[in-house]
């Protein structure tokens, strides 16, 4: 097994996770199995609990794991699906080594940081890498060297580093090159953090340099002198306009064939699939616009992988997507000013959580509906959808969520009996991948072009099964349905475009392989487009 260590300086939202990412899939493109992990060192046993506002999106993996955003980022650049193993965290690491200490394993020993806690960081380490059975194992290191709670983990690494040949490790140092008001790049903060780097004892073999434009070689040269790296192993990172051509960039620079020289890889057969995936990207002609009507708008991460999915779809269509952020509670007074989607060529509401701006998007759903604007729920885009179907269209009035109204005469939404009992957060949820079967003659089973899919999950409230015969005998259908009894799909067949999804399809879709409702839905909204 190679390992390829990545860890950051100077300061945070450098783009590790990119970096790393990309990294994956230079190698990928050179035909080697490259796996991921992410070390968050957040106390938090996983992502699950945290507000998008602080930690972006959570990102949800096929076993239910919910975890950092960039694991997100590796599914979609090496095109695989990783398990919350992938995901190592404070918490994770604390909670295993106590609850061993508790059962008496350490023999009466003294539990410390040094071994115990760095060893069940190594355990963890070798154990996935092992059972992905990949050729190369990338592991980053959140947060900034230097930080108090990243320590353990660098002295992991650090030991990892003196037991494995040397040949199997490699470590890359991601750093900020900035440039002053002359347009003059800037050294000095790269050798601090190198600096730091060295005093943990760690050496890096490779820098990544994040600057604005091309590193200068005057700057190259001047970077591998003070930090004691060669000049081919110090890389250029500087702005894209795509994350999706950072491997490109990566790759001109050398860094491919630098890595495969130091870890000595055996050469094999090259995948070009990457490299036409950003050509046509950069071909797409004419555009459409979309409103993203949620709550958590001033944090674009908080909605990632809907917009990397939108992404995917419009490279396939050929299209460009141009998307506007609207505040659901803009229409939370009686639907005042939902008018303003007019001008849209479609309607998106994504999940989320809480009673703050639902009557805004059910007034944003009402207004697609009415005026056959093409629409896609996700989870609760679902869920509002329906809700404001059976107010509007099958006359409940006060139909709600359980969610939003406790005491709703008509809970269209509602948890099913055998989640009610449960009292952890977490445990409440249905988390990852789970299997629906597609009606016939449906917009989904068009989408798809198969009648079994699986999807992946992360909701509490289902569709409550006591409106389903109503509901579908007014207009609306499930065209989805996993276990006979939980609707996955709802649909309008008679509007242009109005699906609702009770999963998360943005968790599964990837460059080159967009996720078949996103795709069906830009090209509904091309098509609105083209008539208009």
């Amino acid at each position: 097994m190679k390992y390829i260590i990545v860890t950051g300086g100077v300061m945070s939202g450098l783009g590790k996770g990119i970096t790393a990412a990309s990294i994956g899939r230079i190698l990928k493109n050179k035909g080697y199995d490259v796996t991921a992990i992410k070390i968050d060192p957040y106390i938090n046993i996983d992502a699950g609990t945290m507000s998008p506002f602080q930690h972006g999106e959570v990102f949800v993996l096929k076993d239910g794991g919910e975890v950092d955003l960039d694991l997100g980022n590796y599914e979609r650049f090496l095109d695989t699906e990783l398990t919350r193993e992938h995901n190592i965290t404070t918490g994770q690491v604390y909670q295993s080594v106590i609850s061993k200490e508790r059962l008496g394993e350490y023999l009466g020993k003294t539990v410390q940081i040094i071994p115990h806690i760095t060893n069940e960081i190594k355990e963890r380490i070798r154990r996935v890498a092992e059972k992905s059975g990949a050729d190369i194992c990338l592991i980053e290191i959140g947060g900034t060297v230097g930080d108090i709670e990243s320590m353990p983990f660098l002295e992991a690494v650090r030991q990892m580093h003196r037991e494995e040949e040397q040949k199997d490790i490699a470590f890359v140092h991601v750093t900020l090159v900035p440039s002053d008001s002359q347009g003059d790049q800037k050294t000095k903060p790269t050798q601090h953090s190198v600096k730091e780097l060295r005093q943990l004892g760690l050496t890096p073999d490779i820098i990544v340099s994040r600057c604005k434009e091309p590193l200068l070689e005057a700057t190259r040269s001047k970077i591998a002198l003070f930090c004691d790296v060669k000049e081919d192993a110090v890389i250029s990172a500087h702005d894209a306009e795509d994350i999706y051509e950072v491997p490109l960039y990566i790759e001109e620079e050398g860094l491919t064939r630098y890595m495969i020289d130091m870890l000595e890889l055996v050469e094999k057969s090259e995948d070009r699939s990457w490299h036409d995936m950003v050509a046509k990207m950069k071909e797409m002609k004419g555009s459409v616009k979309l409103a993203i009507v949620g709550k958590y708008i001033d944090l674009e991460d908080s909605y990632l992988s809907i917009t990397e999915s939108l992404k995917h779809a419009a490279i396939e269509c050929g299209a460009k997507v141009v998307m506007s952020w609207v505040d659901a509670e803009k229409f939370c007074n009686g639907g005042t000013g939902a008018e303003q989607l007019s001008e849209y060529d479609g309607i998106l509401v994504p999940g989320g959580f809480g009673e703050r701006g639902i009557e805004g998007k059910i007034a944003a759903v009402k207004y697609a509906r009415e005026n056959d604007i093409p629409y896609f729920g996700l989870c609760l885009g679902m869920q509002v959808a329906i809700i404001e179907f059976a107010r509007n269209v099958v006359g409940l009035d006060g139909a709600n969520s359980t969610e939003f109204d406790p005491e709703s005469p008509h809970p269209v939404i509602d948890i099913l009996p055998e989640q009610k009992s449960v009292i952890d957060m977490g445990a409440t949820m249905r988390l990852g991948d789970y299997d629906a079967v597609l009606k016939e003659g449906s917009i989904a089973m068009e989408s798809y072009g198969n009648k079994n899919i699986v999807e992946r999950h992360r909701h509490r409230y289902e569709v409550n099964p006591n409106f389903i015969e109503q509901i579908e005998d007014n207009g609306m259908i499930f065209s989805g349905v996993n276990n006979g009894r939980r609707m996955e799909i709802a649909e309008i067949p008679e509007h242009s475009f109005y699906v609702g999804c009770q999963f998360h399809p943005e968790f599964k879709s990837r460059p080159g392989k967009p996720s078949p409702l996103f795709k069906s839905f830009v090209e509904a909204m091309i098509d609105r487009s083209k008539s208009s």
